[in-house]
């Protein structure tokens, strides 16, 4: 749509239909300090009612204000759109510490996991920092990040900063005094979900499937664990998300169900980068890839061979994670509850 369809729309349509298509024309108006406009008529007459004062204070006339929020709305429905015709990502190396080419390109497409592995300080965070600000050759590490086999320019590169990528860090805190179903209700109206009430019960029912410990809907999210709060945000991330590349910093830290989380998101056809040591995660990638002196030092596709070594990898996780649970509940640790 342009500019003029949506002035169209603006002056054909009731604002309460305008909101429910639009929710985020709530944020637009709150900007301007009118939160309590009429809904039930026309935009510009419920500004005809409003103190001269109010607009004055941003030196605008009510028609000026018509106009700004078709082209808000405008700019809004195409990065939406931009955002959501990516199928492929694409590294293109640059050097690593020494210096020393990585002269890699892979291509990831919808759907697919790649695992980050690499010591402690390898590089493995700089990665993921590259694929955030959609690098262009202008990082310290001098890589470049293409979208569908395409590079970016500035205007391109920074419309989409922020919505391309979602990441999911090691630390989750929240520092505004919602409950879970409130905070839930407010994403799902910024992304214009369609059905809020159906989605809401979606990503509440899906987190505390991936959370170790279940809570209300009207648990603040102040109040969340740390696993219950990165569970929240996959969820979230899955279900509401426009964002269709999504990095995850050592999920295995988080204490949820890691592999159920990363194989929801791929479900959702997101492409997934993991940086991680945990051995179950990395092989039940795509590929891997692994860093050294601050580069890509190369890429392994996932084998046959090491699929088939999941299974006991599973059973060693599984002993562990009863272990832990005997611990968190006060019992003894004893070499008969070991089973290898």
């Amino acid at each position: 749509m342009t500019v003029s369809d949506f002035m169209t729309l603006l002056n054909n349509d009731y604002l309460a239909l305008v909101i429910e298509r639009y929710p985020i024309t709530l944020d637009f108006l709150a900007n301007y300090r009118l939160s309590d406009l009429a809904t039930d008529g026309l935009l510009l007459d419920a500004l005809a009612g409003v103190e001269d004062e109010i607009l004055e204070e941003f030196g605008l006339e009510p028609y000026d204000l018509l106009l700004n929020l078709a082209v808000f709305l405008r700019t809004f429905s195409e990065t939406r759109s931009a955002i959501g015709g990516v199928t492929s990502i694409t590294i293109n190396g640059g050097i690593n510490k020494l210096k020393q080419p990585e002269n890699i390109s892979l291509t990831i497409s919808a759907g697919e996991v790649i695992s980050i592995v690499g010591p402690t300080g390898s590089g493995k965070s700089r990665l993921l920092n590259d694929i955030e600000c959609l690098a262009q050759r202008d990082t310290p590490t001098r890589r470049q990040i293409m979208i569908n086999n395409q590079p970016l320019d500035d205007t391109q590169r920074f419309e989409m900063d922020g919505k391309l990528v979602a990441q999911l860090s090691q630390n989750m805190n929240f520092v505004m005094d919602l409950t879970v179903r409130e905070f839930l209700e407010m994403h799902a109206k910024c992304r214009l979900s369609p059905n809020v009430n159906e989605v809401v019960e979606t990503c509440f029912l899906c987190a505390n499937d991936l959370a170790g410990e279940t809570f209300s809907d009207d648990t603040k999210v102040t109040q969340l664990s740390g696993g219950q709060s990165r569970a929240l945000m996959i969820a979230d991330t899955a279900y509401m998300s426009d964002s269709p590349i999504v990095l995850i910093d050592e999920i295995e830290n988080a204490g949820i169900d890691r592999r159920k989380a990363i194989m929801l998101l791929a479900k959702r056809e997101k492409i997934i980068f993991v940086s991680t040591h945990d051995p179950l995660l990395a092989l039940n990638a795509d590929k891997r890839i692994i860093i050294k002196n601050g580069g890509i030092d190369r890429i392994i596709e996932t084998s046959t061979e090491e699929r088939q070594s999941l299974a006991l990898i599973e059973k060693l996780d599984n002993q562990l994670l009863k272990l832990r649970n005997h611990l968190r509940s006060g019992d003894l640790i004893t070499k008969e509850l070991i089973n290898l």
